[in-house]
């Protein structure tokens, strides 16, 4: 790949920003692919002539396969707080920008790619799109938001389903839950997102923003509080048995080995089903709603 090609490709189309990751071959989001979203964010909050964002992919297969797990196999928990904090940065940024934001999702949106999509305001699909959180599958959990925007977007029971079984759901399915607003063949699926763009940019600018800060506001009060939580638990994980093997067996494309509860009592330190002081901590952290220590 051409070392200068940006990995985000901005360009105005009217009132529309559109921004379109350019990662191949699946846009793993690495750490330079999300600080490029983020630059293109802030520019096009900065042009007064953008009214709305559409968040597109030019890859063929995918609108992002996930966060990029070679970056991650060897965190420790405090690498890992960082790492997942980038994440949840730029998810808080797409989901407290003052624009509307569409998702035009095609092909795999998984993990942190489905933790995008979910910071955006409305998703429209193609028909070939498949949506998953498999972070368990690797022996850790959605971090970047993905514990509280997926319940909130698909419901509790549904969101439980998705996190904890790490099951892939086609774009018909994704639609009946809640999460997409709508499906379309794939050769409609920019045309769609961007005749959206042009309604919504025809909008009162002003309005837009107070209706996104107030319906957000009114969905999740606590979601910093909440991101919080969700980050102190992620980073955790890091270290773990089922870390460690779940990424080891991802990056080496061989099935990973149950490693057990075999040391379940001296590897829950610190986490809020253990017993003695660290729990008893964590509940009075949650009770207080104080933020989770480093």
């Amino acid at each position: 790949m051409d070392d200068a090609r940006p990995l985000v490709r901005s360009e105005l189309r009217g009132g529309t920003a559109l921004l379109t990751i350019d990662h191949p071959p699946v846009n793993v989001l690495s750490a330079p692919v999300l600080e490029a979203l983020a630059v293109a964010l802030r520019s096009a909050e900065q042009d007064p002539a953008a009214r709305v964002v559409v968040l597109a992919s030019a890859a063929e297969k995918a609108f992002a396969a996930g966060a990029d797990i070679r970056e991650m196999q060897h965190l420790d928990p405090a690498g890992a707080r960082g790492h997942g904090g980038r994440g949840q940065a730029l998810t808080r940024q797409l989901e407290r920008l003052p624009l509307p934001v569409i998702a035009a999702v095609h092909g795999v949106c998984f993990g942190g790619g489905l933790e995008v999509a979910l910071a955006c305001d409305l998703i429209v699909a193609s028909e070939d799109a498949q949506f998953g959180q498999p972070e368990i599958n690797l022996g850790v959990m959605p971090g970047w938001g993905g514990t509280r925007r997926l319940p909130r977007r698909i419901g509790a029971a549904r969101g439980r389903q998705w996190i904890l079984t790490g099951r892939a759901f086609r774009a018909p399915e994704a639609e009946a839950a809640g999460l997409v607003s709508r499906v379309v063949p794939r050769s409609e699926l920019l045309p769609t997102a961007l005749a959206l763009a042009d309604e919504l940019a025809g909008k009162p600018a002003f309005a837009l923003a107070a209706a996104k800060y107030a319906v957000l506001n009114a969905l999740d009060p606590g979601i910093d509080e909440g991101l919080a939580y969700e980050l102190d638990l992620w980073s955790r994980l890091f270290g773990t048995p089922g870390q460690r093997e779940g990424m080891a067996a991802f990056v080496e494309k061989r099935p990973a080995k149950d490693v057990g509860r075999a040391r379940w009592a001296d590897e829950s330190t610190g986490f809020p089903w253990a017993g003695g002081p660290a729990s008893s901590r964590e509940r009075k952290r949650i009770k207080s709603r104080e933020p989770p220590a480093p």
